[in-house]
């Protein structure tokens, strides 16, 4: 039976008539309007915001140590470089050249080798756009970043994932796991939420396993708080062909709220990444914060200060109340309970008390919390709140 259409369109000009026939699809035939795939996303879920909290709770103080932000703010000089160009907000962006002409000079690489977007999750999706084909398959681990999952599920094409092994990447099983099809890896080093690092020999080891053709995303976007550790792989004094490197503004920087991200890699990469990638990307606001912040070591110091001390007060003092936390490289610990419950339990005592922290469920480990470090104030108030928590009592 032929179709039935809805509407035949006459289109009437001076000299002429032209007939335009409108095909639309029959009345009762139905339409998938959004791929399968993309229905089936959980959308990537943020910590708890501090103004729920304090409606919820009628509060005026909320400790935030949930999304691994920097406690002491964002970097004065950032600041500063933001405010010079508000005069000129009513021009388009130069899609980050300037930033990127500052960050080649500052690692002494060619302005072709650098990528700037907004934020590392901003560079990570124009990857996935950029080299993804539909028969590719992406692998990365279990208890990962859930940004990279959200991403590769988007593009309908099958992901593989490893086990963690003592809460740590296991790259012997992700050599195992490559296939002919494995055309991204993704590594978080540090890793988040476990604050776990691979180590330089490891990696090394790892890499020769993987194929020319298949692409590794680095994702290093807490590697300031690992850099010093001597085992620590930074991407930077070494180089392979096959891997991107992604870094961030968001934490040591304290731009979480600019959206300002950078990445390292071949220079035929970064061409193809820069015809796929928002051509006004990133802002001019945000470009002049992260051109401010990289002059900035004094914050960069003060800040990693910061982070040190408050590891040496947060981690004893929740091992004595029987929490004891993975060995972190990050400004951040993570917690292992006993059960799903019991993480579901301690995040909502500490609500109750004006603390946000993040349970892990989204991430593959539901027995698990992340606590970021905070001030040294801000730890005392969450001590002091666990001490009082069902289940630290009930181990003292």
């Amino acid at each position: 039976m032929k179709p039935i259409w809805k509407s035949i369109l006459l289109i009437a000009f001076r000299d002429h008539v032209s007939y335009l026939f409108l095909l639309i699809q029959p009345v009762n035939s139905p339409v998938r309007l959004v791929p399968p795939y993309i229905e089936s996303l959980e959308p990537y879920k943020p910590g708890k915001p501090s103004s729920e909290l304090q409606k919820e709770l009628g509060i005026n103080h909320v400790v935030k140590l949930a999304s691994n932000e920097n406690p002491l703010g964002s970097s004065p000089l950032a600041l500063e470089e933001m405010s010079r160009c508000l005069n000129t907000l009513h021009l388009y962006p130069n899609g980050g050249l300037d930033l990127r002409t500052v960050l080649a000079e500052r690692f002494e690489v060619n302005i072709a080798n650098v990528i700037t977007g907004s934020g590392s999750e901003g560079i990570m999706s124009s990857i996935i756009r950029t080299f993804l084909c539909d028969d590719d398959e992406v692998l990365t681990s279990e208890g990962t970043f859930i940004g990279f999952y959200v991403l590769a599920r988007s593009r309908g094409i099958k992901m593989i994932t490893v086990p963690l092994k003592d809460y740590r990447y296991d790259l012997a099983e992700f050599a195992l796991a490559i296939t002919p099809k494995t055309k991204i890896i993704y590594l978080a080093n540090p890793n988040n939420p476990t604050g776990t690092i691979f180590t330089r020999a490891e990696f090394d080891h790892f890499m020769k396993f993987v194929p020319s053709h298949t692409l590794i995303i680095l994702d290093e976007a807490y590697f300031e708080y690992a850099r010093d550790n001597p085992k620590y792989p930074d991407s930077m004094h070494y180089r392979y062909d096959n891997v991107i490197t992604l870094r961030t503004f968001s934490k040591i920087y304290g731009l979480a709220g600019v959206r300002i991200g950078y990445g390292f890699a071949h220079d035929t990469l970064i061409k193809n990444l820069l015809k796929v990638k928002l051509p006004f990307e990133p802002s001019t606001p945000a470009q002049a914060a992260g051109i401010g912040a990289l002059r900035d070591a004094s914050f960069v110091h003060r800040s990693l200060e910061t982070n040190t001390s408050g590891l040496a007060l947060l981690v004893p003092a929740l091992a004595e109340l029987g929490l004891p936390c993975v060995p972190t490289e990050a400004n951040f610990v993570m917690v292992p309970l006993q059960s799903e419950f019991d993480a579901n339990t301690l995040c909502s005592e500490m609500l109750q008390s004006g603390i946000i922290i993040r349970p892990l469920k989204a991430f593959g480990l539901p027995h698990c919390v992340r606590i970021s470090i905070g001030r040294a104030q801000e730890i005392e108030q969450l001590l002091t709140a666990m001490q009082k928590s069902q289940l630290t009592t009930a181990t003292l």
